[in-house]
């Protein structure tokens, strides 16, 4: 699962946590979120170095900063109440996100979108290991390679600041770094199995790709949630 889903991150610009987060948690919880995020960290920096001239950097910015306060956020409320309740709320952002998007509401890239988008992106990765729809919304309408480059740049250096407040509270010790471990061998797999699929992408468009997963990733959240 966890090269079908960098396979398909390594295209479409994100969607391994989506595809394999809901597995990986039916067979052990200590998968997801930290050993699966850390493990995307190989597959985002392979991406992100090969389309480097396609990120967009200032949106980076921002987004990098609205990450660090979402990340920041979610590590706190993983102390106090139970992640069920935020996985519904989250999930239900994201299909509103997806209707707005469908309804033809259009979110360019500006400072506050990106801001925004990085918040809930870290809020949502940190939790359940998905980060990629906000972020992927914000870059729907731009072409598949800016989209790949400027969310893998992201998940790169978002992913560590998530990782980090994950062993803050105790949720990503040496058990999870082994895990990790296990795992990176399928994501650099599924980079290498994502160079055929990005032409197809980039041809059909990213948009309704990037809806589809969207709303694929808040059904496996509720999925996992109330399953």
């Amino acid at each position: 699962m966890v090269f079908i889903g960098s396979a398909v991150q390594g295209a479409a610009g994100f969607g391994l946590g989506l595809i394999a987060a809901p597995v990986l948690l039916l067979l052990d919880p200590h998968w997801v979120p930290g050993p699966l995020m850390a493990a995307g960290v190989a597959l985002t920096a392979l991406v992100a170095y090969h389309e480097r001239e396609h990120i967009d950097w200032l949106g980076l910015r921002f987004a990098f900063i609205g990450r660090t306060i979402g990340t920041i956020a979610a590590a706190i409320v993983l102390t106090m109440v139970s992640a069920r309740a935020f996985n519904l709320i989250f999930a239900g952002l994201v299909l509103l996100a997806v209707a707005l998007s469908m309804l033809g509401v259009k979110a360019s890239p500006t400072r506050g979108h990106a801001t925004s988008a990085g918040l809930l992106s870290g809020f949502m990765g940190t939790i359940s290991s998905i980060g990629g729809p906000p972020l992927a919304l914000l870059y729907q309408r731009e072409g598949g390679p800016r989209l790949r480059a400027t969310l893998a740049a992201l998940f790169v250096t978002g992913a560590a600041i998530s990782i980090a407040a994950l062993a803050v509270i105790g949720r990503y010790g040496v058990v999870e770094l082994w895990l990790t471990a296990f795992l990176v061998p399928a994501t650099i797999l599924g980079y290498v199995a994502a160079s055929g699929l990005q032409g197809v992408v980039d041809r059909a468009g990213v948009r309704p790709l990037v809806l589809a997963l969207s709303a694929a990733s808040a059904a496996a959240v509720l999925f996992r949630t109330l399953g």
